[in-house]
């Protein structure tokens, strides 16, 4: 399965940059997170809970970067084991470049699922990872934007 999309934000490219490498950014915004460790330059430890129509799992994997092109993007890759529920793992290519409104996001995302999840179907599995791919982005853009101003 494969998803891609742009967004724009409203911060500069290098600001972008730092939380797509932040930890502590990455970690609020993946849905589920329980526990994410480790650095950029060594990869990633994370632990995360989700529950995928009737299947709930925790799962427990790394996430590497690689391709990297400082400030330019990135390839994010990893891979979670959920026990009997079976395993997700895939990546995402993010560019960004500099926009008159700030930095453009974009990003081509594929993933896999094996186990249980696979026995789901692929409508329901492809649903939820475009509402998880959106859930991340959308919340990422709120971090690095900060809190809008009242109208």
């Amino acid at each position: 399965m494969e998803l891609s999309d742009t967004r724009i934000i409203k911060a500069n490219r290098e600001t972008v940059w730092a939380h797509l490498n932040n930890p502590e950014t990455l970690a609020a915004c993946i849905p589920g997170c329980e526990e994410l460790t480790g650095s950029a330059d060594e990869g990633f430890e994370a632990v995360v809970k989700q529950k995928v129509g009737p299947v709930k799992a925790t799962f427990k994997g790394g996430v590497t970067l690689s391709d990297v092109d400082a400030p330019n993007g990135y390839r994010i890759s990893g891979e979670g084991k959920g026990g009997v529920a079976g395993f997700a793992k895939g990546g995402a290519d993010v560019r960004l470049r500099e926009v008159p409104e700030g930095t453009e996001l974009s990003y081509e995302v594929d993933a896999k699922v094996g186990g249980k999840l696979a026995q789901l179907g692929s409508r329901l599995i492809d649903g939820f990872a475009k509402k998880m791919t959106a859930s991340f982005f959308e919340k990422f853009q709120e971090i690095v934007e900060g809190p809008s101003e009242p109208a």
